[in-house]
């Protein structure tokens, strides 16, 4: 590598980590937690996309534009539909029961059985996530870098645990928002250049991509093979958003550290708005990419004998497209821009880590060693503290540890549904039996997740479907049973429905 792009990695590694120590001064569990809920609405909404939006979208985006099409692009209009009802129910919800986590509302709505459940589903759906984001960036760092994939993974986990064990919520979220910017910045100075080495310009680009194909933006084939089919994108798109921004520790612990209802809101706003810039940004990376390899096919397979097409290598080998963009970065970026994306890359790979670790520690402190083993708490403050974070090393160690070895599951697409939408699909089920039907019980609640968990997972381990659908199958399968079960031995009314909530508790 040039040294100037060691420079401008350093530099940017520098200040991730100083943030740590300065806000790691005068910590508490509330501080530590949810920031003394004192965010405002630009740190929680970039924090919110930095964190979700995450390190394999970084990758499969552009790959999923190169491989496949653009039907990926529908995810758009399936964050628009989920985004309101996660402004005006969940986060109401969660503000007006001052809760410190997602799962402790599901106690007061049936009992301790069903918060543990849906707490030990997000820590399993987290951790799967953590190893799949972190996996899909590290891989690009790997290749651009020409450094082991696994010594990237571990060097920028340790980097990411220290600042987050140092520094609490506050460290995490303020380098969320670094982050983003960097993110953005190397989206839209690497389609730059890109376009300009294909000569031929935007219009030039797009004929190029779209010419002699079809359904290449929407495809409404009812077929659960079809890769990237609009059925499936919008429909397991939506769920999957709202079981990400809604009912995932991750998001709410950013809702629960504003300072008011109205901030969480703005925030989750400007979540979507971020998204609709940068998704599009993403796939035009991807269309580009296209046109350029079609042009110079040898660069992408280099080893081959035989002269293909563009369309041909990709059919023989659709995991290239993985490999497209680190390939044209490895190639072709100028001293100091290859650096600016690796940050950029890097940046993605903490921002997983960072989140995921603090969010599942969070849980596991309130939903589990608070609740159901309080005698572990220990006396003092600084005791508190201490043990926080321990845990938040070894969810930390976990996390990277699986990231290593995710990577024969498929390519990155296939690899972050596989590894959430067993868990999550449940757990959306479980909120929403919760606030929106009376009657529901908890035994209706356990039995219809852990049935639609297990299914989905042997499912997804027999079957070629396309990967999103494992979400709607996880999510119906769950709700169905769980409404069904809970016909036959229906539980008292109750007052923690939406309705009931949103009537009684008045924030202050």
């Amino acid at each position: 590598m040039h040294p100037l792009d060691l420079l401008v990695i350093a530099i940017y590694l520098i200040v991730i980590l100083s943030l740590g120590f300065v806000f790691g001064r005068n910590q508490s569990r509330s501080e530590f937690f949810v920031a003394s809920r004192s965010m405002n609405w630009l740190t929680v909404g970039l924090s919110v996309m930095a964190t979700l939006f995450s390190s394999n979208s970084f990758v499969f985006y552009p790959a999923a534009a190169m491989g496949d099409s653009l039907r990926i692009g529908l995810s758009l209009v399936a964050f628009a539909l989920m985004t309101p009802i996660v402004m005006f129910v969940f986060v109401p919800v969660y503000a007006r029961l001052k809760v410190e986590t997602a799962y402790e509302y599901l106690e007061l709505r049936f009992q301790v059985s069903v918060r543990a459940l849906a707490a030990g589903l997000f820590v399993l759906l987290r951790i799967g996530w953590m190893a799949s984001a972190t996996y899909a960036a590290s891989l690009v760092v790997s290749e651009v870098a020409g450094v082991p994939q696994t010594v990237v993974i571990v060097g920028l986990g340790v980097i990411a645990i220290g600042y987050t064990m140092v520094g609490g919520l506050r460290a995490v979220m303020w380098t969320d928002v670094i982050q983003f910017f960097v993110f953005a910045l190397t989206i839209l100075a690497t389609f730059g250049l890109i376009l300009s080495k294909t000569d031929t310009g935007i219009g030039g680009v797009l004929s190029t991509y779209f010419d002699g194909r079809s359904g290449m933006v929407v495809d409404f084939e009812l077929s659960l093979t079809l890769q990237y089919g609009s059925w499936a994108i919008l429909i397991g798109v939506f769920l999957e958003g709202l079981s990400a921004f809604g009912v995932d520790q991750v998001a709410v612990q950013r809702y629960l550290s504003a300072k008011s209802i109205r901030t969480s809101q703005v925030g989750a706003m400007l979540n979507l708005i971020g998204m609709w810039v940068v998704v599009p940004a993403l796939l035009m990376i991807g269309v580009a990419l296209y046109s350029y390899y079609s042009q110079h096919p040898d660069e992408l397979a280099p080893a081959r004998q035989i002269v293909q097409t563009l369309p041909e290598i990709i059919a023989d080998n659709p995991k290239i497209a993985d490999h497209a963009m680190p390939n044209f970065v490895r190639v072709h970026f100028p001293a100091g821009m290859a650096g600016l994306f690796l940050a950029a890359l890097m940046a993605a790979i903490m921002s997983s880590i960072d989140s995921g670790v603090h969010s599942v520690t969070t849980v596991l402190v309130v939903d589990f060693r608070d609740r159901l083993f309080p005698d572990l708490r220990p006396d003092s403050a600084r005791g508190e503290l201490r043990m926080i974070r321990v845990m938040v090393l070894l969810i930390g160690v976990l996390s990277i540890g699986l990231a290593c070895m995710v990577g024969p599951m498929g390519n990155v697409f296939d690899i972050g549904k596989k590894l959430t939408a067993a868990f999550g699909g449940p757990l959306l089920a479980i909120f929403v039996l919760a606030l929106f039907t009376k009657r529901t019980s908890a035994i209706g609640v356990l039995v219809g997740a852990v049935s639609a968990t297990a299914v989905t997972l042997v499912l997804m381990y027999t079957q070629t479907w396309f990967s999103v659908w494992y979400w709607p199958i996880g999510f119906g399968m769950s709700l169905t049973l769980g409404y069904v079960i809970s016909l036959m031995r229906p539980s008292p009314a109750t007052e923690f429905t939406f309705n009931r909530i949103m009537q009684k508790v008045v924030p202050d």
